[in-house]
């Protein structure tokens, strides 16, 4: 595992991140053939609010491995990376909403949350719901952070 910031991940994602922005706005695209086609931004920021779409557990050959702990932590580690393009850290997340194919996931899934958010203990939610978009997908999930002012050293 590599260390990012202070969270450990399996791998970094390869994905390209593009930043775009318009005015006030901070728009980061990860290169999903979805976002062009739905219409959609791997994360936006506006102020010091950044929000995190959906992130779905896909290596950038598109593989997704059938172990849910192996799903949550690719999860966190793009949107770790959107994060970053937007100028945030996982240290900034305030909020998580995780979306489950099986109740049987939750600790696994739980698990890995603890782990990543440690003593920062971001409000979080996790729903059952009956499938996501790919039938491979065990779990997806959504951040929000606002990004904390920091002191000079």
């Amino acid at each position: 595992m590599q260390r990012l910031g202070e969270l450990f991940l399996p791998a970094r994602h390869t994905g390209a991140m593009d930043v775009q922005i318009e005015g006030d706005v901070t728009m980061v695209t990860a290169g999903s053939p979805f976002e062009a086609s739905i219409g959609f931004s791997r994360a936006i920021r506006v102020g010091d609010r950044v929000l995190v779409a959906g992130t779905a557990p896909i290596w950038p050959d598109g593989h997704c491995p059938a172990d849910v702990r192996e799903q949550t932590l690719r999860c966190f580690a793009i949107i770790a990376e959107a994060l970053q393009a937007s100028g945030a850290t996982m240290s900034d997340v305030v909020r998580t909403r995780m979306f489950l194919t099986s109740a049987a996931d939750s600790l696994a899934v739980g698990t890995v949350h603890g782990e990543v958010f440690n003593s920062r203990r971001p409000v979080a939610t996790m729903v059952v719901v009956a499938t996501l978009l790919d039938p491979r997908w065990k779990v997806e999930i959504e951040a929000e952070a606002i990004v904390a002012r920091r002191r000079a050293a």
